[in-house]
């Protein structure tokens, strides 16, 4: 399918400069038939689910189509440990971007970061373990942790970004870092404090890094491991920074040999692996998509700062250091806004947003995706000023 929103032909197809993402417009968009637009009635724009409205990098649909051209049958790297290809992409990237260059031996593959972390939990902890976690957070994996029986030790995020560590232990630190939904990209000095609590009560850290590649400067992102690696399972994805939420590939590196040993001990294909289409399209964003990733972060650097200037002041935003995510507060509104802030946005502005009791937040709350172009996020941004009036 084209969209009126590809890139024009007189630009570069090969990812060297695709200045055309940014020429998105509703209409387009409306053609989309994926979850984020096909849900909505024709007036809504919507601005919830974490997809962005990007088109994928020619690179990756050009290795798709490759791989489905020349064989699908079983691939050579079926019976290789970390899935071959996909765990040397993801060392390669981790060294080249992060400076950590983990084992890629100690990589296990999934089918996306919620499958792995219910594998985690299910091995590492029992039911009414208390996991902690900073708040809010995001939904699917508040949805696991209930669904699980597990119970959330909460590590509040105020409204300055700032945290303090619990005192009560816990078997398992989830970190979400970049976090998802308030955008804080964790300091060292942060991160240091959650490896002494760490430490401190012996609790395994699973940190899901998805966002990684989403970070502004001059925040920087590092990754846990290189901090308390014997602890650490890093969990992370070419799905939110390369747009591909449908393709089912995800890795865990498993740092804590503990955990390797009992993922070991379990039948090799009980959890289910990822295809060669998804394996395919990871690799290519990993080693071949930076250049339409740099595009797409000045797109959303500006994006996140035109929020600040477009809303009114009455609006709670901090700007985030990573992610294409908005954490919005509207309490200085009162009732009716604040009692159901998303359903006011999508009942009188026409927006649809993430409420905030879905991510453990109050009903004032509301998360915002900013991953699109000026011109939609302009005609959101005026939508919801003129509601909120």
């Amino acid at each position: 399918m084209t969209y009126e929103c590809d890139v024009p032909d007189d630009v570069d197809r090969h990812g060297r400069d695709l200045h055309g993402l940014d020429s998105l417009n509703v209409t387009a968009c409306r053609t989309r038939d994926g979850i984020k637009w096909g849900v909505v009635p024709p007036d809504v724009i919507p601005s919830w689910v974490a997809d962005m409205d990007f088109p994928i990098a020619d690179v990756i649909r050009e290795a798709i189509a490759r791989r489905a051209a020349t064989d699908l049958g079983y691939p050579t790297w079926l019976e290789q440990p970390g899935c071959g290809p996909l765990a040397d992409a993801f060392a390669e990237r981790m060294e080249s971007r992060y400076g950590w260059r983990p084992d890629p031996a100690h990589v296990r593959t999934y089918t996306d970061l919620n499958q792995a972390l219910q594998v985690l939990l299910h091995l590492t902890t029992r039911p009414g373990d208390p996991i902690a976690l900073h708040m809010p957070a995001y939904n699917s994996f508040l949805e696991t942790l209930r669904d699980m029986g597990r119970r959330v030790l909460p590590i509040p995020i105020g409204p300055d970004g700032r945290f303090e560590v619990p005192d009560e232990p816990a078997p398992v630190l989830l970190l979400i870092n970049p976090q998802n939904p308030s955008g804080r990209v964790f300091t060292q000095p942060e991160l240091a404090a959650l490896a002494e609590y760490a430490e401190r009560h012996d609790a395994l850290v699973i940190s899901d890094e998805i966002h990684a590649d989403l970070v502004y400067s001059p925040a920087r992102h590092i990754p846990f491991a290189t901090i308390l690696p014997e602890r650490t399972v890093t969990l992370t994805s070419a799905s939110k920074a390369f747009n591909m939420g449908g393709v089912h590939c995800a890795i865990a590196h498993i740092g804590a040999e503990a955990v390797r040993t009992a993922l070991d001990g379990r039948p090799p294909h009980i959890y289910g692996a990822p295809g060669a289409l998804d394996v395919e399209a990871t690799v290519a964003a990993w080693r071949h998509g930076d250049r339409w990733l740099e595009e797409v972060l000045r797109i959303l650097d500006r994006n996140r700062q035109l929020i600040a200037e477009r809303l009114p002041s009455r609006v709670g935003y901090r700007m985030p250091e990573g992610t294409y995510l908005a954490w919005l507060d509207l309490s200085a509104y009162g009732s009716p806004v604040a009692t159901d802030a998303a359903g006011f946005l999508e009942r009188e502005a026409r927006v649809k947003v993430g409420p905030g009791p879905l991510y453990g937040g109050g009903d004032a709350f509301v998360r915002l995706n900013f991953g699109t172009s000026e011109a939609i996020l302009e005609e959101i941004l005026a939508r919801i000023s003129s509601a909120l009036a």
